[in-house]
């Protein structure tokens, strides 16, 4: 019987063992949902992520476009926050119905915490995204999202910082003209630099973890 006992008993240590290590690893050797053999990948993959197939290659960059209040707005924040940005249109009823409400249940996490971030939308249909109406459908996803539209010349250099693409799918005949465009979620500093993008089926508190992260560097 003792040696039965001697046996569970070094079996629950080694499972405990290796578990205490797989924390280990995915704390040193994950980043953004992504969990890698080594450190050595790990960090690879973080410096060539630009070069990833299926994934953008972005940079960022400034743009100039204007909010639902009328006011000039830059990439970077006035309000000194972090910021999740969305390239959709307010009444989307495709990927950004799962994006957008996704980005506002991360954004109440944080807040939560004491975290302040602003949810920040782009248009990619000015025509339809006025500043007539997009202020009022941008409240509907969470009371504190910017809605940004502008001149076209002006939103082609946002979609080109962010190689955003967007091109006409078809032409309901209720609600217009229906585009299929990017669907990731991007994370920018205060001061408007991109720092991670984030595709939209990553969780909420995924999410948040992800921008808490960036927040302490």
């Amino acid at each position: 019987m003792a040696g039965r006992r001697g046996s569970r008993h070094s079996l629950s240590v080694f499972m405990f063992s290796l578990f205490i290590l797989s924390v280990f690893l995915f704390d040193a050797w994950g980043h953004d949902g992504v969990v890698h053999k080594s450190p050595e990948e790990s960090e690879r993959h973080q410096n060539e992520a630009q070069n990833t197939p299926g994934f953008p290659n972005v940079k960022g960059g400034d743009f100039n476009l204007i909010d639902q209040n009328g006011l000039a707005r830059t990439s970077k924040n006035p309000n000194g926050q972090f910021q999740l940005l969305f390239f959709g249109y307010a009444n989307c009823k495709a990927i950004c119905s799962v994006a957008l409400p996704r980005m506002a249940a991360a954004v109440d996490i944080l807040n939560e915490q004491k975290l302040g971030v602003t949810p920040v939308l782009v248009t990619v249909d000015p025509k339809r995204d006025t500043l007539a109406n997009i202020g009022p459908a941008v409240k509907k996803i969470h009371p504190s999202m910017v809605g940004l539209t502008g001149r076209l010349e002006e939103l082609e250099q946002a979609y080109s910082a962010f190689q955003v693409q967007k091109s006409l799918v078809f032409v309901d005949p209720d609600n217009g003209p229906v585009y299929s465009h990017g669907s990731f979620i991007y994370l920018l500093g205060p001061d408007g630099a991109f720092k991670t993008l984030l595709p939209p089926i990553v969780s909420a508190d995924r999410i948040a973890t992800v921008v808490k992260k960036y927040m302490k560097q």
